[in-house]
């Protein structure tokens, strides 16, 4: 499916560390991470001494830890917006979803850490919600009051952020969770997102 994001590159090729998970980040989402593995440590402390980035991304084969497992190639670019060390060679750590990238080479350095040659995706534009989807702005509502979870800002009248949200809380699989990140068209994804609620309200 990624394919289909490729007018939408910006010209900058470059190199980015990946974290891969059986999860998917959205941009603008919060994911809380424990940091144990060597590799990640050192590139979570890294990214907290120069306010760096990596690449959050689902897991195509493979396992969390362990040997570098193979990613999907679309992902989502993170920065640490908070951590904490309790105890030594443990980091636990908030990330926040930047951009999506979409990564054509990667490769495992000495250590186990996987980088890649990214393409940066051009953020999608916000986009009104029509009246026949607002179920799924207010089942957003209901939802994060739910988890107690008080976002910075809320845009229940954007299909692009309700749809991220959506797609992080509700319980699809990884395989699901990957192909509504890898869609550049935010009515597709909520049309699918209401599907599922209104299939899962009989």
């Amino acid at each position: 499916m990624f394919e289909k994001l490729s007018n939408l590159f910006t010209p900058a090729v470059r190199m980015l560390p990946l974290f891969p998970l059986a999860t998917v980040l959205f941009p603008g989402g919060r994911m809380p991470l424990k940091i144990f593995e060597q590799r990640y440590l050192e590139l979570a402390k890294a990214c907290i001494k120069d306010d760096g980035t990596f690449g959050v991304c689902g897991i195509r084969e493979g396992g969390e830890v362990g040997k570098p497992a193979i990613p999907y190639a679309v992902g989502t670019e993170a920065r640490i917006a908070e951590w904490d060390m309790p105890q030594p060679g443990i980091f636990h750590v908030v990330v926040e979803g930047l951009q999506r990238y979409v990564a054509r080479n990667w490769k495992a350095e000495p250590g186990g850490l996987l980088v890649a040659e990214v393409d940066t995706v051009s953020a999608e534009e916000p986009c009104g919600i029509p009246e026949e989807l607002r179920l799924c702005a207010e089942v957003l509502r209901h939802l994060l009051a739910d988890h107690q979870i008080e976002p910075a800002q809320t845009h229940y009248a954007d299909a692009v952020w309700v749809g991220y949200r959506l797609s992080e809380l509700l319980p699809f699989k990884l395989k699901v969770k990957q192909d509504l990140l890898e869609m550049n068209d935010s009515l597709t994804r909520l049309r699918i997102i209401d599907q599922f609620l209104r299939q899962n309200a009989k």
